[in-house]
């Protein structure tokens, strides 16, 4: 053969060659919906799967033959068609990865395969074989923060609020008295129900319960009639006449009753005191001033409530910001335009999860998977136009802050000896799920602080009722 026949032969047996390899073929089927079809010759996998056997072979423990001395055709003949699907399979999925890298594919999930030749695989008889499977793309969308326009509410804080939280906190850390006789309307009876029949009589097998209940929480009518009891008096209550809707409602569920059956409030039952309480409030002074606030060298009543002024606004400040956050991402939401492939998206939620559902179940979840994923997208992008970055030192940080939440603030007293918090912290870092869930939470949180200053905000005073509502209304 001559040296230009040899080229000739060597350039024809590349041509040959280029010709069996694994193709692929994609073709659009619907909105950011494709087919792709991965088209194997024999060539693809044969030799693999050859080799494998051998592999198999050597390994194989059959009974009357050492371990190594396994004939190749034995083999094959146990356990050959499986390891051929392996292998074919194995291809196909080492194709469809090669694929979607090169031509730089973003697609949701995983493609889906669509019915194939794998049911016809045959080792006796292997040939060209197609696998077409469906992929979902994702959409191309735009977004553009300084184009939202948010309200910044700011709650005014009364002197009534201050008062009433003044108040809280020298109950809390008032002392409980046991007076002879219920006097005030803020005095605690503690007491048992006991139900009666219309006779008057105890019901056999009927309600009885314990309770605890102010003075106060009894309708006005009713309160002159314990005014004045002491330690085991009985009064029979009638619980539609002795409690207005909002406390008849709560006592109700106390006894186990339904508010919505008929006759439930219309009962009657023997209450039996068993003991009567008081809490005296704390006096407003030095020592109740330390107790609230350690740290602060308070002296006065005047810079105390100065200082309970600030928590509030502090803790409504806070509130304000998730607020910000929530009108942030339902703008984005509802004004971020995109495009779904959605029978990929609904034959996906039928097949990709870890149990299948239904036709049906799939329909009745998209809209929710779909919000879900629209934010996924979003947020996404956002990440990465604004370099968001989360690092172990935020993750370390984020678990000591939550140590402490639990410990309710109180490590000033440690002093120095912070090293316990942060063995803490790393036992964290080890938890897998504790990292990633801890880097979802200060991911979004830095995203919405850095949209917060993108955005424009315009100021508006509220009353505490009226955000409350708002807040009511607060979905994500």
């Amino acid at each position: 053969m001559h040296f230009s026949q040899s080229l000739t032969f060597a350039a024809q047996f590349l041509r040959n060659k280029k010709n069996t390899m694994a193709t692929i073929t994609r073709e659009n089927i619907g909105l950011l919906n494709d087919k792709l079809t991965v088209k194997l010759s024999k060539e693809d996998y044969y030799g693999n799967f050859e080799k494998n056997l051998k592999q198999y072979a050597k390994t194989a423990n059959i009974p009357g033959f050492r371990k190594g001395m396994v004939p190749v055709g034995m083999v094959k003949k146990m356990y050959g068609q499986g390891v051929f699907q392996d292998e074919v399979l194995k291809t196909v999925e080492a194709e469809m990865n090669k694929y979607l890298n090169t031509e730089k594919l973003d697609i949701f999930a995983q493609p889906i395969p669509l019915e194939n030749e794998g049911s016809k695989l045959d080792m006796n008889n292997p040939g060209d074989v197609d696998f077409a499977f469906e992929v979902g793309l994702k959409p191309e969308f735009s977004v553009d923060a300084t184009q939202i326009k948010v309200t910044k509410y700011n709650v005014i804080v009364t002197d009534a609020m201050v008062n009433e939280e003044v108040e809280r906190m020298q109950t809390r850390n008032g002392n409980m008295t046991e007076p002879e006789t219920a006097s005030s309307e803020d005095h605690v009876l503690n007491v048992t129900f006991t139900e009666l029949d219309a006779e008057g009589n105890m019901v056999e097998g009927g309600i009885n319960k314990a309770n605890s209940l102010l003075v106060k929480y009894f309708a006005p009518t009713f309160r002159a009639q314990l005014i004045g009891k002491k330690v085991d008096d009985v009064v029979d209550v009638h619980l539609a006449s002795a409690f207005e809707d909002k406390e008849r409602e709560v006592v109700l569920a106390d006894l186990g009753l339904n508010k919505d059956e008929a006759g439930s409030a219309d009962k009657t039952f023997k209450m039996t005191i068993t003991k009567i309480g008081f809490v005296e409030k704390s006096a407003l002074d030095a020592t109740f001033f330390a107790t609230v606030y350690p740290n602060n060298e308070i002296t006065t009543e005047e810079d105390f409530r100065a200082a309970v002024k600030a928590e509030i606004e502090t803790h409504f400040a806070q509130q304000t910001r998730n607020q910000i956050h929530d009108q942030i991402y339902h703008h984005l939401i509802d004004h971020t335009k995109m495009e779904f492939p959605e029978n990929f998206l609904k034959r996906w939620l039928q097949v990709g999860g870890e149990k299948p559902k239904t036709a049906e179940e799939a329909e009745a979840d998209y809209p929710t998977f779909l919000d879900q994923l629209k934010w996924t997208l979003i947020s996404s992008k956002l990440i990465i136009d604004n370099k968001i970055e989360v690092l172990p030192d935020d993750i370390r940080d984020f678990a000591k802050m939550q140590l402490f939440s639990y410990m309710g603030g109180q490590l000033g007293a440690l002093g120095d000896n912070q090293q316990w918090v942060d063995d803490y912290a790393n036992r964290m870092m080890q938890d897998k799920k504790f990292v990633e869930d801890s880097y979802h939470r200060i991911s979004a949180d830095k995203l919405f602080t850095n949209l917060e200053g993108q955005v424009a905000a315009t100021d508006e005073a509220i009353t505490m009722e009226a955000f409350a509502e708002k807040l009511h209304h607060h979905h994500h």
